[in-house]
């Protein structure tokens, strides 16, 4: 149940981004609603179940349409975010305020991590100048779309989880 609740979170991600704000040209970069999605999962699965999370889902941006860049750089950033969120687990899954700052941090790590390996991968797109720019509009787009996404993969995720019914 978790796995199939997973896989149909992430293309939806996908679709969401590359269907409803890739088109719309906003300055800097789009909300990442695959990054939201990530983020809420690894607040209830944890950091192992986040790195698994993060990279099924920065595999299916790397290969699904319109990817523009090499297969992997995004499937290492979201398992990274992934992780590092889910070791967050205990303090942010219970308050409003602590998880908007856990995503403030998830969408600053993913875009300066995904800057990084560009740059060492000889990506010549990204530069410092990009970074700054488009950082703070990450930043504040993916806050800003959190309430609508994260309590909403958060509770589908807690009903997806086994029950332990005690003996």
């Amino acid at each position: 149940m978790q796995f199939a609740l997973v896989v149909v979170l992430v293309l939806l991600g996908v679709l969401v981004d590359s269907v409803v704000f890739a088109p719309l040209n906003l300055p800097g970069a789009p909300p990442n609603v695959v990054l939201l999605i990530v983020a809420a999962l690894a607040l209830v699965f944890g950091s192992v179940g986040g790195a698994f999370t993060g990279f099924f889902a920065g595999l299916a941006v790397d290969v699904l349409p319109p990817a523009d860049h090499l297969i992997g750089r995004y499937a290492l950033v979201l398992c990274l975010v992934g992780y590092l969120v889910g070791l967050l687990r205990d303090e942010a899954r219970d308050s409003v305020l602590l998880a908007l700052v856990t995503v403030a941090i998830a969408a600053a790590a993913a875009t300066v991590l995904y800057s990084l390996l560009g740059g060492v991968l000889g990506d010549n797109r990204v530069s410092a100048g990009t970074l700054v720019r488009s950082l703070p509009y990450s930043i504040v787009y993916d806050v800003l779309l959190a309430p609508f996404v994260v309590p909403w993969v958060m509770s589908l995720a807690r009903r997806a989880q086994p029950q332990v019914v005690p003996r």
